[in-house]
C-alpha cells in the first residue's frame, strides 16, 4: 500500500503552482491537488516518487519506453555521441541515414524519411507533405484517434457527453479554448470501422481529400483497432480517388511489431509518423514514406517547406540508432508480447473471479482493458464499456504500487524489463484492487 501522506509532493507541487500554470509542465500531468506526482528516479520498469513511494509502471510515459527506464545499451551510445560528436550543429551527420536505413530495413513502407522532435511535429510534416503532393485541402479525421497537440487535429467528437441511445453523431468540439474554429475548415471526421461514413464523405468532399489520418490501433482509445476489411477499405478509397493514407504510428511504431501496425495488417501507408518507442524515451520523432511523395518537400517554388533547429540531434539520432538496433537484432518485441499475454491472463482470471465481463483490444504490448462483453469497434462503442468501474480499479492499483493512467482510454504499455515483474505479487494486487472497487460503488 502507497503511503498516504505525500509531504514531498504536496510541497513541490506547492512551489511548482508558482512556476507553472497547474504546477505541471504538460496539463496532462496534473492529477489534482492531491494525487499529482513528482518523480525522482526511474529504473527498469518502475518509477519512485519524491516520497520514495515506488511503482510497477505500466503508464511508461505514455509509450515510449520500450525497453525499460535508463536502459544502458541506448543511454550509453547517447553519453558517447555527446563525448565524441557533440550534440547539434545545424548541420548533417552520417548519423543521419544510418537511422534512415535501420527503418527502412524494418519498414517495407518507408522510402525516404525526415526527422522531428515529436509525434506532433511528424504529423504536422506528414499532413503538409500529402497536401503539398496532392494540391488538395481537406483531411479525414478517425473519431477516437489522438494525432499531437496542434489546432487543426485538437478536435474530437464529445462521446463523454454523448448518450448511446442518441441517433445524432456526438457533437465535435475543441480541446479547450484557443482552438479558432476556423482551423476544423479542412478537416472531416468519421467514425472507425464504418465503411458507408467512408463512402459518404468521399462522395461530398473527394476532389478536395488530400489524405485520411488514421491511427490503425488508436492509442488513446483503448487499443481499439481498425478491422483488416477496415484497412483494405481505406486504401483501396485512396488508391481510387488519388487521395494519400497517412498512418500515424506515433505509439504503434517499433512496439507492436518490428514493422509497426502495418506489418501485422500487411496493408502499408503512402505518409507514416513515428516517435516514442522510436528511441526508448528520448525525443525522436520521424515522419516517411513513398519516394515520389516524400520528394514533394524540395525548394520549388510550389515544393513543401520542413525543417527546424533541434531536428535530427545527437542526442535523439544516437537514442533512436541504438534502439532500433536491439529491436532489430534481438527478441524484445516477442518477450514484451509474452509479458503482455502473461498480465492479460492474471487479469482476466482476476475480472472473471468477481463476475465481471471483459475484453482486451489490441496487441499484447500496449493492450486495451474494457469492462463490458464485446470489444469495442469505435470510440462510441467504448461509451457502453464500464469505465467508471475501471477507473475505480485503476486508481485502486496505483494505491497498491501499479502505476497507470486511470482511464480505459489508455491502453496498459509493457517494455521489456516488465518480463523482472512478480506476476503472482501483481495478480494479488489486481484482485485487491478490484475487490476494493467493487464494494466502492
Amino acid at each position: 500500500m502507497t503511503k498516504p501522506l505525500k509531504p514531498q509532493s504536496n510541497a513541490m507541487l506547492k512551489r511548482a503552482h508558482e512556476n507553472m500554470p497547474l504546477g505541471v509542465a504538460d496539463s496532462y500531468r496534473y492529477w489534482g491537488e492531491e494525487n499529482t506526482v513528482f518523480l525522482s528516479s526511474m529504473k527498469g520498469c518502475t518509477i519512485t516518487d519524491c516520497d520514495q513511494q515506488t511503482f510497477v509502471d505500466f503508464r511508461l510515459a505514455y509509450g515510449p519506453i520500450i525497453l525499460g527506464y535508463r536502459d544502458e545499451r541506448v543511454d550509453n551510445e547517447v553519453i558517447n555521441a555527446i563525448t565524441s560528436v557533440g550534440t547539434i550543429s545545424g548541420f548533417s551527420t552520417g548519423l543521419d541515414s544510418d537511422v534512415v536505413e535501420l527503418v527502412k530495413s524494418l519498414c517495407p513502407n518507408i522510402d525516404k524519411m525526415r526527422f522531428a522532435n515529436s509525434g506532433t511535429e511528424a504529423v504536422i510534416g506528414a499532413v503538409r507533405t500529402a497536401r503539398g503532393f496532392t494540391k488538395r485541402n481537406k483531411i479525414v479525421v478517425v473519431e477516437g484517434g489522438f494525432h499531437g497537440l496542434h489546432d487543426e487535429v485538437m478536435w474530437k467528437s464529445d462521446v463523454d457527453n454523448w448518450e448511446i441511445t442518441d441517433e445524432n453523431a456526438p457533437e465535435i468540439i475543441p480541446f479547450g479554448a484557443g482552438i479558432p474554429q476556423s482551423t476544423r475548415e479542412h478537416q472531416v471526421s468519421v467514425p472507425l470501422n464504418d465503411f458507408k461514413a467512408i463512402d459518404t464523405v468521399f462522395a461530398e468532399h473527394g476532389h478536395d481529400i488530400a489524405a485520411i489520418l488514421i491511427e490503425p490501433i488508436m492509442g488513446n482509445c483503448g487499443s481499439i483497432a481498425s478491422t483488416q476489411a477496415y484497412m483494405q477499405k481505406l486504401r483501396d478509397t485512396c488508391d481510387t480517388n488519388g487521395s494519400l493514407l497517412i498512418m500515424d504510428e506515433v505509439k504503434t511504431g517499433f512496439r507492436v511489431a518490428k514493422g509497426g501496425a502495418q506489418a501485422l495488417y500487411g496493408i502499408y501507408a503512402d505518409l507514416t509518423t513515428y516517435a516514442k518507442a522510436m528511441g526508448n524515451g528520448y525525443p525522436i520523432a520521424a515522419f516517411g514514406g513513398k519516394a515520389n511523395v516524400m520528394d514533394a518537400i524540395s525548394f520549388a517554388k510550389d515544393g513543401v517547406t520542413h525543417g527546424g533547429t533541434y531536428t535530427a540531434n545527437m542526442v535523439a539520432l544516437s537514442a533512436a540508432k541504438a534502439t532500433l538496433t536491439v529491436l532489430k537484432e534481438t527478441d524484445a518485441l516477442e518477450t514484451i508480447a509474452t509479458v503482455g499475454q502473461k498480465i492479460q491472463a492474471l487479469l482476466s482470471r482476476v475480472f472473471t473471479k468477481f463476475d465481471i465481463e471483459h475484453c482486451f483490444a489490441g496487441p499484447d504490448a500496449m493492450f486495451g482493458v474494457h469492462f463490458g462483453s464485446e470489444v469495442p469497434q469505435n470510440y462510441r462503442d467504448w461509451k457502453k464499456t464500464n469505465s467508471d468501474l475501471y477507473t475505480q480499479f485503476a486508481l485502486n492499483l496505483i494505491d497498491n504500487g501499479v502505476m497507470l493512467e486511470p482511464d480505459s482510454r489508455e491502453p496498459w504499455f509493457i517494455c521489456e524489463a516488465h518480463q523482472t515483474v512478480d506476476l503472482k505479487w501483481l495478480e494479488q494486487v489486481a484482485e485487491q484492487s478490484m475487490s476494493a472497487a467493487i464494494n466502492a460503488q
